[in-house]
């Protein structure tokens, strides 16, 4: 089983909603000029495939991350379709070894002390999903612990305003 703090949730999260597994769509202006239509369908249609393995370094991601990371000390991702915080990394760690370990794996992969855990669950089948339905990744535990491998598609929103 999975090494605490993984919040365990229940498969009605992921039941069907207004859209897809979701209420609303993805947003419009994605950062790290992420695409809508895979994002979209990783996020809301789907429960167990991924964005091709290396897809965020296709991205904007690496350089704007470093950027983000520069200025504030750490780097925070938003849920695509509600804006809210999903995980703040690297924590433990410093960025170099965050950027490492997501190369060698071929998504974003972050641990437990990354994650915002008032918004993210685990099923029982390893799937990290949000609390509203956005499909994340999957928790694949390695020799240090849990290690969630997800989707720059799906952690590529926005902040919303009032989730400041």
């Amino acid at each position: 089983e999975y090494a605490a703090p993984c919040v365990m949730g229940d498969e009605s999260i992921m039941s069907p909603k207004a859209h897809g597994t979701s209420e609303t769509p993805v947003q419009k202006d994605l950062r790290w000029n992420c695409d809508y239509d895979t994002a979209d369908r990783i996020c809301n249609f789907n429960r167990h495939y991924a964005e091709y393995a290396g897809y965020w370094t296709s991205t904007s991601f690496v350089a704007d991350a470093k950027e983000e990371y520069a200025t504030k000390g750490e780097i925070t991702f938003y849920d695509s379709n509600t804006g809210k915080p999903l995980f703040v990394a690297p924590r433990g760690r410093d960025l170099d070894s965050f950027l490492k370990e997501s190369a060698s794996h071929g998504w974003p992969s972050f641990r437990d002390e990354e994650v915002v855990w008032e918004n993210v669950r685990c099923l029982s089948d390893g799937e990290a999903v949000s609390v509203d339905g956005t499909h994340l990744g999957h928790n694949l535990p390695d020799g240090k612990g849990n290690r969630y491998c997800i989707n720059l598609v799906s952690v590529a929103g926005r902040p919303v305003e009032d989730d400041k």
